[in-house]
């Protein structure tokens, strides 16, 4: 659509816009209606959405296409973290990691399909609509295992839409804000770096992008044997220090080698920050773990809502550079952040 990279910044603010509006009304619904109606409901929309979204040929279009796009996909993902959760609860032990680990999958095998058919010449509309029927069809195989009492009816009935956030919550999203946004510099971004600032040819502008989804991914289902023997504090902290690290070595030695070394420590950084965040909030007896997550999801999101914006803007003002930089900051105000709230364990 030959956007700039301020145009771009701008209409990639659509779908976590469309995340961000829903959150209060997916977490009620969630701990109403429980997470397993809920994903059999949001599911198939998710995937019709996609297929909306590849009908897009003006940006106008795109971003009122991705904005239903985020609608539709948060009203899978906070019943499908509570189901994570209770997952947890169910097994007696941390899996919050794994799930997001086969999300991660999820993305690295997109990335990959996605090369295939720019390879083959498809189009996006054929391209997502492949997509749509692969997912029509695992959502009819798999939606008979998910928990069917995932959460509290009694405290469900008597919370409201709107609850005031717990301190504890507020400073969870926080951390996940942080972690989010990185991800979505990693995500909407990391093509553009490795193409104008890393100089790759253009079979390996998708490098960066794969090698953290990998790397991402591995943490992931890594993760919960990491927690059960470190803790999620330890971990937390060690893991903005590692997404710093890994940002500004991409940042100070822009070649390939590098950069991708340092696009796989910030993957492995981000992997386990968002799951640990929202198994902390789950595990809130105060609130229902819809609702928690919902709350600090709200927060988090913020992340995804204005990091992809703010790189863009930084970039027309300096360099994609100096925008990966300032994402680098976020590991550090992760680790500091941590280190003050006692409640993580």
């Amino acid at each position: 659509m030959q956007l700039s990279d301020a145009e771009l910044g701008s209409i990639l603010l659509a779908l976590p816009l469309g995340q961000l509006i829903t959150m209060p009304i997916s977490g009620r619904s969630t701990a109403t209606y429980g997470s397993r109606r809920m994903l059999t409901i949001g599911a198939p929309l998710y995937a019709l959405a996609l297929i909306v979204l590849g009908t897009a040929t003006a940006g106008w279009q795109l971003a009122v296409f991705l904005l239903l796009f985020g609608i539709s996909g948060n009203l899978c993902n906070i019943a499908l973290n509570t189901q994570g959760v209770s997952g947890e609860k169910f097994y007696g032990k941390p899996i919050m990691t794994s799930f997001h680990g086969a999300w991660s999958m999820g993305g690295f095998s997109g990335a990959l399909l996605g090369l295939l058919m720019i390879n083959l010449h498809l189009q996006p509309l054929i391209h997502f609509g492949i997509v749509a029927v692969l997912s029509w069809s695992q959502i009819l195989i798999n939606y008979r295992y998910l928990l069917k009492n995932p959460t509290s009816q009694a405290s469900s009935k008597s919370a409201r839409l709107f609850t005031k956030p717990q301190g504890i919550l507020i400073q969870l999203g926080i951390i996940g804000f942080c972690s989010m946004a990185t991800e979505g510099a990693m995500f909407d971004w990391s093509g553009v770096y490795f193409k104008d600032i890393v100089k790759a040819p253009h079979a390996l502008i998708i490098l960066g992008y794969t090698s953290f989804m990998i790397m991402m991914a591995t943490g992931r289902f890594l993760g919960d044997k990491v927690i059960a023997y470190y803790g999620r504090k330890r971990l937390l902290q060690v893991s903005g220090m590692v997404i710093s690290t890994g940002m500004f070595l991409s940042v100070c030695f822009p070649f390939i080698v590098p950069a991708t070394l340092g696009f796989m420590l910030v993957g492995i950084g981000v992997s386990g920050i968002v799951p640990m965040v929202y198994s902390i909030a789950g595990a809130n007896t105060k609130v229902p773990a819809g609702i928690a997550i919902a709350m600090v999801s709200g927060v988090s999101y913020f992340g995804f809502l204005m990091g992809p914006p703010l790189i863009g803007y930084i970039s027309a003002l300096s360099s994609l550079r100096y925008s990966y930089a300032v994402i680098g900051c976020f590991g550090l105000l992760i680790s500091l952040l941590v280190a003050k709230v006692r409640a993580i364990r």
